[in-house]
C-alpha cells in the first residue's frame, strides 16, 4: 500500500529523460516554419551573434536564416529534425531575440527544463503617463525589484517596450507573470516579492510540504486615503412645481413700467447723456479720491514721556565710614627722612659700579 500524497508529489531529483533518435528513427514526414519580424535597432546586434544561433540551432536539426532586407528571422525543419518539439523552441528562441533578450540567455531555452513568457502589458493601462511608471515601479530603484524577482524565480527578465520576456523554469514563470499583472494593476511588487520570500523558506521544511501554506502568508488589504473631493458647486434640486416659471418681461413691458415709452425722442436721448454725466462725475470723484490719498499724512505714535530720575539718593553713611577707615591705613604723602637717605645711598653705589 502506497500512501496518495507520495504518488501525487514528484520525487526530489527526479528528471525526465531526454527525447533522442531512438525515440522518432524516420524523422518527421512535413516540413514546418516560423519567421518573426525585428525592429531596425537589433539589426546590427543580430547579424554578429547570427552564426552562434545557425551553430546552436544546428544541434538539433533546425535551418535558420536572417533576411536584412525584410527584417525577419525565420526558422525551419529538416530531414534529419527528430525532436518535433525543436521547431517550438526555435520559434521561442527568435521571438526572445527580437524582444532584445542576449543570446548568452536566449541559447537556454533549448534544454527541456526552460521555458519562455513574452507577457504583453502595453494595452492593461490606459495612460501613458501611468503605464510608464507602473512599469518603472516593475523594474525598482536602479533595477533592484527585478534582481529580486530573478534570484526568487531563477528566470531571467527583461522588460522592453510593451512587453516582459521572462526565461526560466515553469514555476517561476507563473508567479512572474502574477507579478507583472498586479504591478499593472496598481498593486506594488514588493507585496509578492514578500510573499516568495515566505513561501521559498516554507518549501525547505519537508513536513509542510502537504499542508496549506495561507495560515503564513501575509494578507494585504488595500487602503484607499484619498477622500473623495467634493465640488464646490453643489446643485441643489428645487422643490417640482407643476406650474411653469412667470415669462421674463420684454423691454416694452419695462418701459411702459417706468414711463420711457411715452417720452418723447429728445426727452429719451437727453436722459441717456443725463445718466451717462452722473457716471462720469462718479467715475471722476472715485478718481480723485485715489489720488489724494497719496497726500494724506500718516497717523503719528503718541509721544510717551520718560519719568525723571529722582535727584534724592539715599546716602549709605556706613559704606562712607569704611572708605575713610581704608584711607587712613595707606601711607599718604612724601617719604619720612630716614627711607629717603637709604634710597640715596643706594643709587651712589650703582653709580659707582657703572
Amino acid at each position: 500500500a502506497v500512501d496518495e500524497s507520495e504518488l501525487l508529489t514528484v520525487p526530489d531529483g527526479w528528471k525526465e529523460p531526454a527525447f533522442t533518435r531512438e525515440d522518432n528513427p524516420k524523422g518527421l514526414l512535413e516540413e514546418s516554419s516560423f519567421a518573426t519580424l525585428f525592429p531596425k535597432y537589433r539589426e546590427a546586434y543580430l547579424k554578429e551573434c547570427w552564426p552562434l544561433v545557425q551553430k546552436a540551432l544546428g544541434e538539433h536539426y533546425v535551418n535558420a536564416a536572417l533576411d536584412l532586407i525584410e527584417g525577419s528571422m525565420t526558422v525551419t525543419t529538416t530531414k534529419k529534425t527528430f525532436d518535433p518539439y525543436a521547431i517550438i523552441r526555435a520559434r521561442d528562441l527568435i521571438k526572445l531575440l527580437a524582444r532584445s533578450v542576449p543570446f548568452e540567455q536566449v541559447f537556454r531555452i533549448l534544454q527541456d527544463d526552460v521555458a519562455c513568457d513574452i507577457i504583453k502589458i502595453g494595452s492593461l493601462v490606459r495612460k501613458r503617463e501611468t503605464f510608464i511608471k507602473r512599469r518603472a515601479r516593475l523594474l525598482g530603484p536602479k533595477g533592484s525589484t527585478l534582481k529580486a524577482l530573478e534570484l526568487l524565480t531563477n528566470c531571467y527578465i527583461m522588460v522592453q517596450g510593451n512587453t516582459v520576456s521572462a526565461l526560466g523554469p515553469f514555476s517561476g514563470l507563473k508567479e512572474i507573470r502574477k507579478v507583472v499583472l498586479d504591478t499593472m494593476k496598481n498593486i506594488h511588487p514588493i507585496y509578492n516579492i514578500k510573499t516568495l520570500m515566505i513561501k521559498r523558506e516554507l518549501a525547505k521544511d519537508p513536513e509542510l510540504r502537504t499542508q496549506s501554506w495561507e495560515r503564513f502568508l501575509p494578507k494585504f488589504k488595500r487602503k484607499n486615503l484619498k477622500k473623495r473631493k467634493e465640488p464646490k458647486k453643489k446643485n441643489t434640486k428645487k422643490e417640482y412645481t407643476p406650474f411653469p416659471p412667470p415669462q421674463p418681461e420684454s423691454q416694452i413691458d419695462k418701459e411702459l413700467a417706468s414711463g420711457e415709452y411715452f417720452l418723447k425722442e429728445r426727452q429719451k436721448k437727453r436722459k441717456k447723456m443725463e445718466e451717462i454725466k452722473a457716471k462720469q462725475a462718479d467715475a471722476i470723484k472715485r478718481r480723485q479720491e485715489e489720488r489724494n490719498k497719496a497726500f494724506i499724512p500718516p497717523k503719528e505714535k503718541p509721544v510717551v514721556k520718560t519719568k525723571k530720575a529722582s535727584s534724592e539718593k539715599k546716602i549709605d553713611i556706613e559704606a562712607i565710614k569704611e572708605k575713610v577707615k581704608n584711607a587712613k591705613k595707606k601711607k599718604l604723602g612724601a617719604l619720612p627722612e630716614e627711607e629717603v637717605k637709604l634710597k640715596m645711598a643706594a643709587d651712589e653705589k650703582k653709580k659707582k659700579k657703572k
